[in-house]
């Protein structure tokens, strides 16, 4: 029992798309673990929540086992998002080792960068995968060379620059040591290679009880399930241990359940060693970070570092005209505990109750972080609304700090000059560019303030074809005024349906982002004008009949298709003095004040 020498703790690290999820599949699959029948079945089974599989990102880390040739291996799913980076560093202090996958066309990117930095400050491991040598712009040897570069850049030991090596394709599940298709049969060479190189746990079993919580997950039926790798020591289902929190306090409690992974399921167990991922239930008050150690001799470990947040935004009750129509959930009170809940098992998150008992400010580490968590709310069937992503400013030493971001760049030489242009009126610095293939690659440092708002911009200039990842630099003094374009917008004069005859009107000012037949209020944002200045438009207007006919009646005039917007481009597209509408049904924009003239004549009765 003393033997860590059969386990083995791994995690994958990528970029977004590299095709971490799919060669886990293969892993999983091809593994002498025996799943359940719809686990084997199902495809990408680590992306298991919705919004990851209709993304195809990893939101939130997760645990799965399997076996080979009498060793566990526990895989470890990492984020590949910068605004899930803070999880990246938690899950990595879980690992004996890493597995770097590189898209063999694409190479080393942003994310890598930044979770690579981390694996090799922990020293751990590294066995390098490049997938997919199928592509037609495949090119693995060039690929290799920049890999060897980023970890020299990086700082990497002599010993970790002496990686092994592997090609895949992943989605036929096979790998080998070279990079020929027809030398592969299978992915069994990459699962050997995780026994062989990555080293096992060192840990004393003999040694008190210690565990550092390293992620957390609700259960209805366990309650708050806590996650981390056994450090020290044994642990049972029934045993005493003690909590110790982030202030130090001390708690005993009990373990009332006790559970390792097998697959992607928790498997319940009597008894786990040191080396080996647990989860366990219990702990009412635990969270991230926390040490679970022996009563009789306790052995704290230091915290782990939560990320503090960087974007805030103000969520409150719906209070437009359609309120309460299409969400099940539309109370404050439902709302708050949402939001309480959400809290429970994601420690980047914060909120903050406010002078209204209806709005609530929540703080996350960016729009993408904040913008899931709006987007669960309303499949689960709440109905609210949030106001427009704002920066979060810190005083230090008197001086005002904001948040920047690191943002890495590759667009078509051709259109360089426009994104240059763009990043220089948003206060971005040029730290590094250079071009190959036809491609530009900027290195800039901006602050996040300058990025609200510019990712449907870069897309229009780039015509779609420009690639932009951003990466969490740190807090720096605030910079001047920054330039933004800013929009005016075509807003509903009074409730109704919107027709064509009306519509074709407010088309000549603009972009819409309606149809006809939609449903509209009165302050409801339902288009983009081309000017910087807001116009009030009829779309409900219908055209009077009358027994005359006019020259030009009967004349072919059609609506262009409307713009519809997406969660992320609506939270983008509005300014300080507007909203987004959410619910299961509907993303809808509106002015914060729906009818500026009768609320100037309730301002003007309160100053009397």
């Amino acid at each position: 029992m003393n033997d860590t020498s059969s386990i083995r703790n791994i995690a994958i690290i990528a970029h977004v798309d590299h095709g971490k999820t799919t060669l886990v599949d293969a892993l999983m699959k091809q593994s002498e673990t025996r799943f359940k029948a719809e686990t084997v079945a199902t495809e990408r089974v680590l992306d298991s929540n919705d919004l990851e599989r209709e993304r195809g990102i990893t939101i939130f880390s997760k645990n799965a086992a399997i076996e080979w040739k009498g060793t566990k291996i526990n895989i470890i799913d990492t984020p590949g998002h910068a605004d899930f980076g803070g999880e990246v560093e938690r899950v990595l202090s879980m690992a004996d080792g890493v597995l770097l996958l590189v898209d063999a066309a694409e190479g080393p990117m942003p994310q890598t960068r930044f979770v690579l930095k981390k694996a090799l400050a922990f020293g751990l491991k590294t066995i390098v995968v490049i997938n997919k040598i199928d592509r037609k712009d495949a090119r693995p040897d060039e690929v290799l060379n920049e890999t060897f570069d980023l970890f020299v850049e990086l700082g990497a030991s002599d010993a970790q620059t002496d990686f092994p090596l592997f090609y895949a394709v992943a989605r036929e599940g096979k790998a080998g040591t070279e990079a020929r298709i027809e030398s592969m049969s299978d992915i069994l060479p990459l699962l050997q290679g995780i026994v062989t190189y990555i080293p096992p746990p060192t840990v004393d079993v003999a040694k008190p009880l210690q565990l550092l919580t390293v992620s957390l997950a609700y259960d209805s039926y366990r309650g708050k399930i806590v996650t981390g790798k056994l450090t020290q020591g044994r642990i049972a289902q029934g045993q005493k241990i003690l909590h110790i929190n982030r202030t130090g306090e001390r708690k005993q409690e009990t373990v009332v359940s006790l559970m390792t992974y097998l697959g992607l399921e928790r498997v319940d167990v009597k008894e786990a060693r040191a080396g080996d991922i647990v989860a366990l239930s219990g702990i009412d008050d635990v969270s991230i970070g926390e040490t679970i150690t022996d009563p009789e001799n306790p052995q704290p470990l230091p915290p782990l570092s939560i990320e503090q947040p960087t974007i805030k935004m103000s969520f409150s009750v719906n209070t437009s005209p359609f309120a309460g129509r299409e969400g099940t959930w539309c109370q404050s009170r439902k709302i708050r505990e949402r939001l309480m809940h959400e809290l429970e098992t994601d420690v980047a998150l914060k909120v903050e109750d406010t002078e209204s008992p209806d709005t609530w400010i929540v703080s996350g580490r960016g729009e993408l972080h904040l913008s899931i968590l709006i987007e669960r709310m309303r499949r689960e069937g709440y109905e609210f609304q949030v106001s427009r992503p704002q920066v979060i400013y810190r005083e230090e030493q008197g001086k005002t700090q904001e948040p920047y971001e690191e943002v890495f760049i590759e667009v078509p030489e051709a259109m360089v000059g426009a994104v240059i242009e763009k990043m220089g009126k948003r206060r971005g610095d040029l730290k590094n560019m250079h071009a190959s293939h036809g491609i530009s690659h900027l290195h800039l440092v901006i602050p996040t303030r300058g990025l609200l708002g510019y990712r449907n911009e870069f897309l229009t200039d780039t015509k779609g074809r420009g690639v932009m990842n951003t990466l969490f630099f740190g807090y720096q003094e605030k910079a001047q005024d920054i330039t933004t374009n800013p929009h005016g917008s075509l807003i509903a004069h009074e409730n109704g349906t919107a027709v064509t005859y009306g519509m074709l009107t407010a088309q000549g000012r603009g972009i819409l982002f309606i149809s006809p037949g939609a449903e509209v209020y009165k302050g409801m944002i339902v288009g983009q004008n081309g000017r910087d200045e807001d116009i009030v438009v009829n779309v409900c207007r219908e055209k009077k009949l009358s027994n005359m006919r006019s020259k030009g009646d009967g004349t072919a005039e059609t609506l262009e298709p409307p713009r519809v917007l997406s969660l992320e481009e609506a939270l983008e597209y509005i300014g300080d003095d507007e909203l987004v509408e959410v619910t299961p049904k509907a993303i809808r924009l509106r002015k914060r004040v729906l009818d500026e003239a009768q609320e100037a004549r309730r301002m003007k009765g309160i100053k009397n």
